[in-house]
């Protein structure tokens, strides 16, 4: 087990960086209780802080999978009510909302894809209220993760149980500069570089993207009014600065959802609703996903195409250097949170509103006349490497390089 100190660190950290938890505010916490422990001393830090309250929403990997595996299609599409009433109330109340994941990455492997596919699916209906409020920075959110034996030997399969998971836990506190003499200090200073990259990016306002690799050669237009994200956010309302992924090495914008063109090779492999995805591609025609293929999990694959319109077309494109820490660590994590800050990558499915300007104020329909998409999806993937080149296209036409080789070629000095 890693040492009291690390992970009490780790606890203030996503407490003071992740949420930013303010004196007399709520946190909702949703952990599993695999990761009990580290659960405890977040909230005991949260209401040393000064929490007003600490509400925890405990999940199970073995009971999820056991009601996979005997629930029918119905149940698992039923999501009770006062769930749905739970998240709103705490986003209404203004609540800090914290996920700590811990979760087997081959979790619901073996179950019927059309059960896991309906069922995510609901989830994403019923939670719909709920994300309007995170994907607008109405409330401060964040994520983190912990090992759990069964993900631990997944990233190390030839060590046992306990060396796995300590080994995991020396890979996260390092990633997330938890090892630092100071953490917090050092992500103010990593928040800066980012900061930096985006406005840098968002000075540019490219008109589209050129994406070449082995097995990508991909167009991808930008909607006039983009803004580029990355790093720190700030509540729209209250203006408190957080950290919505720990870590976070990308900064993202919205690309057109009518303005894609081309194929895109993924680089790592995806774990999608307790399922690996792996080796696919996606070919765009004006947007939409026109093709597919994966060795692994295809049929996972196009359950997630099929969840509604917007889950064929585009809501993110990233940017990260390939020598982020996550990359450099050599390591396939099989965790979103921490592959996609491993390499440039793109997400299926709904766009940040913010990230057009005056979007959060936006309908549905003025988004959509925007070019921004909208879905009960959102799904990073990763299509970044050290083979990667990227060129920006300016309103003129004037090409410029923006990343080579998978690092940046452009300086935001």
């Amino acid at each position: 087990m890693p040492s009291v100190k690390n992970m009490e660190k780790y606890a203030e950290l996503a407490l003071r960086t992740g949420v930013n938890l303010q004196k007399d505010q709520l946190l909702m916490i949703n952990s599993t209780i695999a990761g009990a422990e580290f659960t405890r001393i977040v909230a005991r830090k949260a209401f040393e802080m000064g929490a007003k309250d600490v509400h925890i929403n405990w999940g199970d990997d073995e009971l999820t999978r056991m009601k996979y595996e005997h629930a029918d299609q119905e149940t698992l599409s039923n999501v009770p009510e006062w769930q749905k009433q739970q998240y709103t109330y705490f986003a209404e109340q203004g609540a800090a909302i914290l996920s700590i994941r811990s979760t087997d990455p081959d979790l619901l492997k073996g179950i019927d894809a059309g059960k896991v596919a309906a069922a995510t699916k609901a989830r994403s209906e019923a939670m719909s209220k709920f994300r309007d409020y995170t994907m607008n920075d109405r409330i401060q959110w964040s994520i983190v993760s912990i090992p759990i034996p069964k993900w631990a030997q997944k990233i190390f399969p030839d060590k046992d149980e306990d060396t796995a998971v300590e080994n995991l836990w020396e890979q996260i506190f390092s990633i997330v500069r938890v090892d630092r003499e100071d953490p917090i200090a050092a992500w103010e200073e990593h928040n800066q570089t980012l900061i930096k990259a985006r406005e840098y990016l968002n000075t540019k306002q490219y008109k589209k993207l050129v994406y070449k690799a082995p097995g990508t050669d991909l167009e991808v237009a930008l909607p006039e009014g983009h803004i580029w994200k990355g790093g720190p956010a700030k509540t729209v309302k209250e203006g408190v600065q957080f950290n919505p992924n720990m870590p976070t090495e990308e900064v993202f914008t919205a690309p057109h959802k009518y303005g894609v063109n081309g194929k895109v090779s993924s680089t790592k492999p995806l774990n999608y609703g307790g399922n690996v995805i792996d080796k696919f591609t996606l070919t765009f025609q004006e947007g939409k996903v026109v093709d597919f293929t994966a060795e692994e999990g295809e049929e996972t694959l196009k359950h997630l195409l099929e969840t509604d319109e917007g889950s064929r077309r585009l809501g993110e494109l990233a940017l990260v250097p390939h020598e982020s820490p996550i990359s450099q660590s050599g390591l396939i994590f099989y965790n979103t949170l921490y592959d996609e800050n491993a390499s440039c990558h793109l997400a299926l499915g709904k766009a940040y509103p913010n990230n057009m300007t005056g979007g959060s104020n936006m309908s549905e329909e003025e988004l959509d006349q925007n070019g921004v998409n909208d879905s009960l999806s959102h799904v990073d993937f990763m299509m970044g490497s050290g083979e990667l080149d990227i060129d920006g296209v300016l309103a003129d036409g004037t090409e410029e390089p923006v990343m080579r080789k998978g690092s940046w070629a452009i300086s935001f000095e």
